[in-house]
Formats: structure tokens, sequence, C-alpha cells
């Protein structure tokens, strides 16, 4: 993987709000519902959600600065790790304070080797999973520090930063105890133009003059794919249409969310002559205050 500060555009010293602002526009820009069929925009895609999976987590992005973990978020070897054994490998002199087992392995020597028993470690690991993925539910392929893949579910309604544990699939045990755990983050991308609050899904969309004096029927994108939406008559700016059960399942509580659409009304690009001329006319025998009726003045 690339530096991921390259792939988005930003220098090292930006901040989290210039990271979020540029992964917003490679995401519009490059979101495969806007984009059908293109594999090489699809790539893209994926390389800034990885990108921006990496620097909009602290932790990691201060890890990736000192160079701990690679552009992936994979562990780099430890160099004070790999001096420690190439020097007992070249004169068997191993100092055991410095060995990363001594707190496990210490007590064995001690006691000639017998009674040992020690859980295993827990491993960190971590997936990007796009937004309508983490909403509606998704599976994942995931490579162990064993060696070992497996399919992670990511259930419907995941978090951004949720944590998953996965029993007994991080490091062996000593002594016959048990393994670790495997602790998965998942972190989700943002959507160009869904919002989550909760359960329920927040979308701004853009009507034009004619839909909002008029009424009409439009299309309007959902989490599990389009669907045709009334605009009464007549709308106006901030209006909010509500559509049930349209939002985030939450399985704990066998509820469903809604989706919010706020209409929008949006003046033509280039206003024409006779549009100008006819407000002209009706704005003298038509004047009302929005202001004062806002309460502003």
């Amino acid at each position: 993987m690339r530096d991921p500060y390259q792939i988005l555009g930003v220098g090292r010293s930006a901040s989290a709000e210039d990271i979020k602002q540029a992964y917003r526009r490679l995401a519009k820009q490059y979101h495969p519902d806007l984009n059908p069929g293109r594999a090489d925009i699809e790539l893209k895609f994926k390389e800034a959600n990885g990108a921006y999976s990496l620097l909009s987590d602290p932790d990691k992005r201060a890890r990736y600065d000192r160079g701990e973990i690679d552009a992936s978020g994979a562990e780099r070897p430890d160099r004070s790790f790999r001096r420690a054994y190439a020097g007992a490998g070249r004169s068997g002199d191993f100092d055991y304070e410095d060995d990363p087992f001594a707190d496990i392995f210490g007590a064995a020597r001690k006691r000639g080797g017998s009674g040992v028993k020690a859980r295993g470690s827990d491993v960190a690991y971590s997936v990007t999973v796009p937004f309508t993925e983490a909403c509606l539910g998704a599976k994942r392929r995931l490579s162990l520090s064993t060696g070992k893949s497996i399919d992670i579910n990511i259930p419907p309604g995941t978090q951004d930063q949720q944590k998953l544990r996965l029993k007994g699939q991080g490091l062996a045990g000593l002594g016959g105890a048990g393994a670790g755990d495997a602790i998965v983050e998942v972190h989700v991308t943002p959507h160009p133009y869904f919002v989550r609050r909760e359960d329920d899904i927040h979308l701004d969309v853009p009507i034009t003059l004619q839909e909002a004096l008029l009424g009409a029927t439009i299309k309007v994108p959902t989490l599990d794919g389009a669907v045709q939406v009334k605009v009464p008559k007549p709308a106006n700016s901030g209006t909010t249409l509500r559509l049930k059960g349209k939002g985030v399942a939450n399985p704990e509580r066998g509820t469903q969310g809604d989706q919010y659409v706020k209409l929008t009304v949006v003046l033509p690009d280039r206003p024409d002559a006779e549009l100008q001329a006819f407000i002209e006319k009706w704005g003298k025998t038509h004047e009302y205050d929005v202001r004062r009726k806002a309460g502003l003045i």
C-alpha cells in the first residue's frame, strides 16, 4: 500500500479535520455507487478507505509516523528484538533481561521448566468496511498472526471503532492453558451523503422549484437501494420526510431505525429571463417577510 498521506493528498502535519475532508472528497469522486462497473475506480476507493482508516485513528497514525507499523497497519519487526536474537545466534550470550518472553519462561527456568501454565495473549486486528456494509452487515476475510485465515461476521449496525472479540483465536497458551482471543476493531468509512445518528439515517435531498411548488415523486437512495418518495405540494427547504424502517437494524433491541429525508429547494444554475420577469411581476403583489416570520428581525 502506498503512503496514506500521498493517497489522501495531505501533508504529515494535516489535522484530523483536514484528513476527513480529503477522504470525503475522494469518496465522492470514487464511490462505486457513482461509478458502476469501474474496477479501477473501485480500487482507488478501497485505497482511500485504507488510508483513512489508518490516519483517522490517532494511535495508528502516531505509530505509522514512528515507523512501528506499515501503511497497511501491519506491525514492523522490532529492531531491538532482532538485535537481541541476532546477537544470541552469533555468540550464544543472549541477555535474558532483554528477552521479550522472560516473564513467561523466567519462572520455568527457576523451577526447572515444570508447572508453567499461562493463557495465550490476545491479538489486536483491524478491518475497514464501507458505511452501508457496516449498517447492513457484512463478512470479511481475516488473516491471523498464526497463519490461519477465517471469515468474520460484521453484525448489522456496527459502529465505527466497535470491537469484536473472537474467542480462542489469539496466541496459544502454555501448559494446556487456553488460547487468547482475537480483538478486531472495525473502522467504518464515512458515506458521501448518508449520516447516521443512532439507528436513524439522515439525508439531504435537493429538489427543483417545480417539484417544490407542484409536488412530485422522486427517487431517493436508501441503505438497501433507491425508493420512490412523494414530495408534498407545496414543499419548502427544510421539509423533512420520514421513511419508516429504512434506517439501521439493531439486533440487540430487535428494532429498525428510520431514514429522514430533508428537502432543499435549489434554483436553476442560470435562471432564464422569463422566470426572472415572472418573479419580478409576482413579487410586486405578493410580498412576504420570511426573516420576520423566522424571528430574525
